[in-house]
């Protein structure tokens, strides 16, 4: 069966873009495991963690609690991101989020110093929504970036409804003002 990692990183209780999302996810079909970043006890690298991630690679403790989030990551077949574009970009638990994923030696390896990705997913979706014109998407690219270049994820699309509070549209006419960008 075909394991969908869905990160939420919505938090507002009437989120349009976890209504999105979740219209998406009815027709990808398969087991959904969903993070809820909102729920989630994560915080920002500091010297001490930082330098307990580094310990625990260096040893190879894959197996360590600390990378439960990168291996789940890993091992998802299809990745759906929910983060609702805002200052630019995404809400920062989505960042802390991608720092606590991006593991050397779970999500990918250095090969002559170059990232190769060892993630299994063959698709991830970014789904966002925005009140008004998305002028410049830091992440969408961000995500892409990390995605392509790190995870070795190839199939990398963004949906995205914009203009929502611009343009009054209601939440059940997202799917109909759906932009797909690769």
């Amino acid at each position: 069966m075909n394991k969908i990692l869905f990160i939420n990183a919505c938090v507002r209780e009437k989120s349009r873009t976890l209504a999105l999302a979740r219209e998406i996810m009815k027709s990808q079909g398969g087991e959904v495991t969903e993070v809820k970043l909102e729920a989630e006890n994560i915080r920002p690298l500091d010297g001490e963690l930082l330098a307990k991630r580094e310990e625990l690679i260096a040893r190879g403790e894959w197996d360590a609690p600390m990378f439960r989030r990168a291996r789940e990551f890993s091992e998802a077949d299809d990745i759906i991101i929910a983060a609702p574009f805002w200052d630019l970009g995404f809400p920062s638990l989505l960042k802390i989020y991608l720092e606590a994923v991006t593991i050397p030696g779970i999500a990918f390896k250095y090969t002559k110093g170059v990232p190769s990705g060892l993630c299994r997913a063959k698709s991830l979706k970014y789904v966002t929504t925005s009140g008004g014109r998305i002028f410049q998407d830091f992440g969408y690219s961000y995500v892409k970036a990390l995605a392509e270049g790190f995870y070795g994820i190839e199939d990398i699309s963004c949906y995205c409804v914009q203009n929502l509070d611009v343009e009054c549209v209601p939440t059940e006419e997202l799917l109909e003002r759906l932009t797909i960008i690769k």
